[in-house]
């Protein structure tokens, strides 16, 4: 009978026994236990998953979190200190940091994309100015043209537009290159003149 009492007592005791203590399991985990390590993993490793899933919010990143701050209870259990606080809230601080800097690292890297596509899009103020006072130029050069004779403006053009030489403009207009060298000549000189190019 008494056997039996000790035996009902016994199972009484393990029912009631208290879970482990994440602050216990830290303190064995400092002096290298694995076993107390499985416990602790055991013990943590949901509420840090759900923690971490509600900050970080991506399944996979979430995991990802979760193994990182496993990893360093393990390296740095021998940091907790029981007169701080309790063992599951250093783990939980650990994994909200943990958390944070994770969106943080991501919000950060699109930042970064966003600024890169912006600077490739956008084109800057001066470029578009300097189009605009080229296409103003490319008219006012039009505009003297039509100022010139009918042989400068045709020398001007062959020659510097269609990049031939005096010789070339000689032949193709069929003048002797003499007269070619002097309609130039004269031609940029009204040119100058109509641009208001200073001497």
């Amino acid at each position: 009978m008494a056997e039996r009492v000790r035996r009902i007592a016994g199972e009484a005791d393990a029912v009631t026994q208290a879970p482990p203590d994440a602050g216990a399991l830290l303190q064995q985990v400092a002096r290298g236990d694995e076993k107390a390590f499985e416990g602790l993993y055991d013990l943590v490793a949901s509420p840090v998953f759900g923690l971490v899933r509600r900050i970080v919010r991506d399944p996979a990143q979430s995991e990802e979190v979760t193994q990182e701050v496993m990893l360093e209870l393990w390296r740095t259990a021998a940091r907790y200190s029981a007169e701080r606080g309790s063992g599951m809230t250093w783990v939980m601080t650990l994994a909200h940091r943990r958390a944070v800097d994770r969106v943080r690292s991501a919000q950060s890297a699109t930042d970064r994309e966003d600024k890169a596509y912006r600077r490739e899009t956008t084109r800057p103020f001066d470029e578009v100015a300097e189009q605009v006072s080229t296409r103003l130029e490319h008219e006012q050069v039009r505009r003297c043209l039509t100022s010139l004779t009918e042989l400068q403006r045709e020398s001007v053009e062959l020659a510097y537009y269609r990049g031939l030489t005096y010789r070339e403009v000689s032949d193709l207009l069929d003048t002797p290159l003499g007269t070619i060298k002097t309609r130039l000549r004269d031609g940029l000189i009204r040119m100058r003149d109509c641009l208001g190019v200073a001497r």
